[in-house]
């Protein structure tokens, strides 16, 4: 579980987080639907660790990681992962050692060993084969399609095998079929690791699809969430929009509860 309360964060003379309180239940999937600069990434980064907020506090399974610093801070977000918007893979690695770089350097999280190369092998193998990248280990990502390059970034989270997934705008920049793979992906490796997701878009389609409740991160605040149903039901401006965009048909695209 992710406990997030009152959280501010600012940068100079913009304040972007203003308070903003999150709870994700274990288990779950929760899409951050918002305009592009309110801070959705921003708030991912705390989330993880990468930022530390002015005030306010994260706590992920009943640990205060916002008030830990350095190694202790590492260690209490090993097992989460975050799929950035731009894959954010090493150019200089071909895409077998893109997906190992993490067991490579961390090992195994849970004994406090390293893997051998055969095992770094096999989970390699397995995570690319899940997000049907199988033959392309010795590919740079100089030599994928976009859509590819996002599937390389998210085989490296499946091959640590975290319990938290953060998505960063996973289907930005996308024709529509690849973005359905992407999301298909997310809902499939939600299922394989039984993990806990956040998932930060502004595409409805998309957040429909994935999500078990939806938000509307706005003014700095989680102003709204709710079950899709629902969600799409509040009266807002910015809802409004969305309602437009899938012409009144929200269940179109959210996945089978029952798949």
């Amino acid at each position: 579980m992710i406990e997030i309360e009152d959280l501010w964060k600012a940068y100079k003379e913009n304040q972007v987080l203003k308070g903003l309180s999150l709870k994700v239940n274990t288990g779950e999937t929760v899409v951050i639907l918002g305009r592009s600069g309110v801070g959705k990434s921003v708030l991912l980064k705390h989330i993880i660790g990468i930022a530390h907020p002015d005030r306010g506090s994260i706590e992920v399974d009943g640990i205060r990681v916002s008030d830990l610093y350095g190694e202790k801070r590492c260690s209490a977000v090993r097992h989460m992962g975050m799929l950035f918007q731009g894959a954010a893979l090493f150019d200089s690695m071909n895409i077998e050692d893109n997906t190992g770089f993490f067991l490579e350097q961390h090992g195994n999280l849970d004994q406090g060993k390293k893997y051998s190369k055969s095992e770094i092998q096999d989970r390699v193998d397995a995570a690319l084969r899940m997000v049907d990248l199988e033959g392309t280990q010795k590919k740079m990502p100089s030599d994928l399609s976009g859509g590819m390059r996002k599937r390389a970034g998210l085989a490296r989270l499946i091959v640590y095998r975290p319990k938290y997934l953060l998505y960063d705008e996973p289907t930005t920049g996308l024709d529509p079929i690849t973005a359905m793979q992407i999301n298909e992906l997310i809902v499939k490796t939600q299922k394989e690791l039984q993990a806990t997701s956040i998932v930060v878009t502004h595409d409805i389609v998309s957040a429909l699809h994935v999500g078990d409740r939806l938000s509307l991160h706005k003014e700095g605040k989680i102003a709204y969430i709710d079950t899709p149903d629902a969600f799409l039901k509040i009266d807002d401006p910015v809802i409004e929009f969305l309602r437009k965009i899938i012409a009144g048909a929200p269940r179109t695209f959210e996945r089978k509860k029952d798949d």
